[in-house]
């Protein structure tokens, strides 16, 4: 119905027209739904050119979960730099919309942002569990995840953890990937000699895994490149 929320699958009937090539006014017909809701819907996630189902199902499920006043709406601690709080807020809210838009999942889009918009860069899980609202393993898990790819690191103190972002993150996150990119062409040259690269399933793994060599290759050389020019304006 026109007054009912969009479901997961009007979200990917919404996909499914835009890869068709269909005009807003179109596809809102075929839903039976206002224009303007489908507009609003695809401009808020991501635009026609990288509106995504399941990404626009999470984002708007994450800003349902969101309530007034919650401690995660406002900074942790009065701010020193006379910047407005009202624009930090709307800021951090489309950031971590951005992130999950580009395939970060919910929570690990909420730590992020929150310390990429703390002065200090740095969080306990405590911390983190009162200013999200969330439970300890929640946070346990998303910080695993983020870990994993390099995107924050732990300190470890007498008593408790913190969990860091840093200038080099993006190096780090980038030599994470450098090594599953490395992973990715190692297994797809073993199954094209397991296949045969004269058979269509050979031939395609092989094509995959050169695609990945190369890959590798450039994403190290411009890691290393961005190493050289950080140093240098240090």
């Amino acid at each position: 119905m026109p007054g009912d929320r969009l479901t997961y699958e009007d979200r990917q009937h919404i996909a499914a027209g835009l890869s068709a090539g269909l005009g807003y006014a179109e596809i809102a017909r075929r839903l039976g739904r206002p224009r303007s809701t489908i507009s609003r819907e695809i401009t808020r996630n991501g635009g026609p050119g990288h509106y995504r189902a399941n990404h626009a199902q999470q984002a708007t499920s994450w800003r349902a979960r969101r309530k007034p006043g919650l401690p995660h709406a406002a900074p942790v601690t009065a701010d020193t730099h006379g910047r407005d709080p009202e624009a930090v807020r709307a800021f951090e809210d489309g950031f971590a919309e951005m992130m999950i838009q580009t395939g970060v999942p919910a929570m690990m889009a909420r730590i992020l942002v929150c310390l990429f918009t703390n002065d200090s860069g740095g969080f306990t899980a405590a911390e983190l569990v009162t200013r999200l609202q969330v439970s300890p393993a929640s946070i346990s898990k998303a910080v695993n995840w983020l870990e994993q790819r390099g995107l924050l690191r732990r300190e470890r103190g007498d008593r408790r953890e913190r969990y860091l972002v840093e200038d080099h993150v993006w190096y780090m996150a980038w030599q994470a990937s450098v090594r599953s990119m490395s992973m990715w062409s190692e297994y797809a040259q073993r199954g094209a000699a397991v296949l045969g690269t004269t058979t269509p399933a050979g031939a395609r793994m092989h094509t995959a895994g050169q695609f990945f060599q190369f890959l590798v290759h450039d994403m190290a050389q411009a890691a290393e490149h961005w190493r050289l020019t950080l140093s240098a304006t240090r």
